[in-house]
């Protein structure tokens, strides 16, 4: 898989990208992410990308311009599965959508930044548009590293216990049940006896039903979409 992430702050990504599991996938050849900098792909002499929106509205706007270039550059070199613009008006990211990218082979996310893009990107050069919650940011950036994340960790290879990643909370609609490690006491806090008991099917019951328990209630939606509730 590649990704290429198109942003006007690069350094803000630099540094997460290289950490952790991300770091380890690049490394074992599994995803290649590329960083590029919006502002090598403008004409103006003063490298700038945005301008006063038409019709005085307050704020900067992403040109057209420079992000037709950047994307066209990318289209020239390969087929992109998907054109991501990271938007708080998108579709919310779920899990079940990052096990869906996981599959694709290259995506390209733009960052939005400023008040907003011109219309005409999110008409005619975007795929998907993607929020990661309502509420606004700075900028896009933490947005596409949140999805990258979530779909490259479930690349198989990226996570040493590939069991880990389809055990996580919403891979079955439900929250995760509360997980233990040793001890097995601590200042008089125990660990559930049934997690001790050696009982596998016991244990995976008990599991299901805290899953179903801590969904019910923290996000009894959830429920409310599987007809549980």
């Amino acid at each position: 898989m590649r990704i290429d992430i198109i942003t006007v702050l690069p350094e803000m990504l630099e540094s997460p990208l290289g950490c952790s599991i991300l770091k380890r996938a690049q490394e074992k050849g599994l995803v290649e992410i590329k960083v590029h900098n919006l502002r090598d792909y403008t004409t103006n002499r003063y490298r700038k990308v945005d301008d006063y929106p038409f019709g005085g509205e307050a704020g900067m706007v992403m040109q057209i311009e420079p992000v037709d270039r950047a994307i066209s550059s990318l289209k020239a070199e390969r087929h992109y599965d998907e054109v991501i613009f990271t938007s708080p008006d998108g579709e919310q990211l779920t899990q079940p959508m990052a096990n869906s990218m996981s599959m694709l082979d290259n995506i390209i996310i733009l960052c939005g930044h400023y008040k907003g893009v011109d219309q005409r990107i999110r008409e005619h050069l975007v795929t998907r548009e993607i929020t990661i919650g309502d509420y606004v940011l700075t900028g896009g950036e933490m947005p596409a590293l949140i999805i990258t994340d979530a779909i490259v960790r479930l690349i198989p290879g990226a996570i040493g216990d590939e069991q880990s990643a389809l055990s996580d909370s919403f891979q079955d609609g439900l929250l995760a049940p509360p997980i233990y490690t040793r001890p097995a006491e601590y200042k008089g806090w125990r660990v559930p006896d049934i997690l001790l008991s050696g009982h596998q099917a016991r244990i995976d019951e008990w599991r299901h039903e805290q899953a179903i328990a801590r969904t019910r209630s923290l996000r009894p939606n959830l429920l409310k979409d599987m007809g549980l509730d």
